[in-house]
């Protein structure tokens, strides 16, 4: 467990909190802020790939479900029979329901480095230097700079991004959260005799759609402004993401046909 932490840290830390630093360094008025924005915007364009598949497969899953629940009507009395067809419907739609997973813990591994990317950038000392210990995650012309040079961590000259309960940034970060997954929200499901009222995968989505939103703004209002700058940022980007696939795969009219 240690290796694997210290091989992120190594590969996503060190190499994003430099970069981090440099734009500070090298931006006009040296804001921290634009340079959050900057480097996340970096981030999620890496990532744009496999965050493509965790999309792809969402919208897979949407498009069968009323297939899906169809089947659960015709084979409501053999669960095993059930099982088989669904799998075999999984199969023909070329449908792989674990497809988002590995873009999930990807991206869930490179936020908690981000986050400790952006908690370290904004642990200053009160005359505004980095810490000793985050000097030394630095490269050498970076260091020695940083030795001398004190960090703006104001956002245009207005938003501490050191300070918590940022109530702007929070409720930023939670209406981008919102739309992010409302866009990718089901449709109602047709009301089919003897299916359950609702899929699995529809009453998730539902949950996502309003209940991750509240629990962003909430985090992101606890912690460091910057960190709401970065999760708000974020979410934009995955919105623009979504919204080009969206637009070149609409869902199809629903059907129940199987």
């Amino acid at each position: 467990m240690n290796n694997i932490a210290t091989l992120l840290h190594t590969i996503i830390f060190t190499p994003t909190f430099n970069a981090l630093m440099y734009l500070e360094k090298i931006i006009p008025g040296h804001d921290l802020g634009v340079a959050i924005i900057i480097v996340t915007l970096i981030i999620r364009a890496i990532l744009y790939i496999p965050s493509l598949a965790a999309i792809k497969s969402s919208r897979q899953l949407q498009e069968i479900q009323p297939m899906d629940k169809a089947l659960q009507v015709k084979y409501k009395d053999n669960p095993q029979q059930l099982a088989q067809e669904r799998m075999k419907l999984y199969k023909d739609h070329k449908v792989n329901p674990a497809a988002s997973c590995l873009p999930i813990v990807i991206q869930i591994l490179v936020f908690y480095q981000l986050y400790r990317v952006f908690l370290n950038g904004l642990k200053l000392t009160d005359a505004g230097f980095l810490q000793p210990d985050h000097i030394k995650e630095l490269y050498g012309p970076l260091r020695d700079y940083f030795m001398t040079h004190a960090v703006n961590a104001r956002f245009l000259n207005v938003i501490d991004l050191r300070a918590t309960k940022n109530i702007f940034l929070a409720i930023l970060a939670g209406a981008t959260q919102f739309w992010q997954t409302k866009m990718l929200a089901a449709p109602k499901e047709p009301n089919i005799e003897g299916a359950k009222d609702e899929s699995v995968t529809a009453a998730t989505n539902r949950t996502m759609t309003y209940v991750l939103p509240f629990m962003t703004a909430f985090i992101t209002f606890r912690f460091p402004a910057g960190l709401a700058l970065y999760w708000s940022f974020s979410s934009i980007f995955t919105i623009a993401q979504q919204y080009l696939f969206l637009r070149r795969h609409p869902l199809p009219k629903i059907t129940t046909t199987v």
